[in-house]
């Protein structure tokens, strides 16, 4: 799934402007000009699109979990992620939401994608563990569905 689908999402989800968007980009520690957030809020088919790179996409993450949850402890900095998946994404909106298994079952079910505990324990593994499975993006689109019902009601 592209960043910007994830980008589009979460302000939809939020109910945020762009203003606060730029703002949690810089709580993670980035910053990107209003002409550019406008071009990445844009529909892939629409005049001046632009791909939302996967830096701007770790510090929109970063970000938001600290917009959410307020800023880590003294001492236990975050390293920036250098790739974004999807598992990656997954991984920050459960922790931005504070989401525990049986709240990711029950939002899964309730958007109709049945989810069992080994197969959704897998996708926050490692990439190097024996059991880990990436995440599909209609998975992540799901997901996102489910959590936009939850967050709005």
């Amino acid at each position: 799934m592209i960043s910007n689908d994830v980008l589009r999402s979460v302000r939809f989800m939020l109910n945020v402007g762009e203003s606060t968007l730029s703002e949690i980009i810089r709580l993670g520690g980035g910053a990107v000009a209003p002409m550019q957030l406008t071009a990445f809020l844009k529909r892939d088919d629409e005049p001046g699109f632009v791909l939302c790179d996967a830096k701007t996409m770790g510090q929109f993450l970063d970000g938001l979990i600290i917009h959410r949850r307020g800023p880590a402890p003294e001492g236990q900095a975050h390293a920036p992620e250098k790739h974004v998946t999807n598992n990656t994404v997954l991984k920050k909106l459960r922790v931005a939401f504070e989401l525990k298994e049986d709240d990711l079952v029950e939002m899964l079910t309730s958007a109709g994608f049945e989810v069992s505990r080994p197969e959704l324990s897998a996708l926050f593994r490692k990439p190097d563990h024996r059991n880990y499975r990436p995440c599909g993006d209609q998975f992540l689109r799901n997901f996102l569905k489910a959590l936009t019902a939850r967050v709005r009601g």
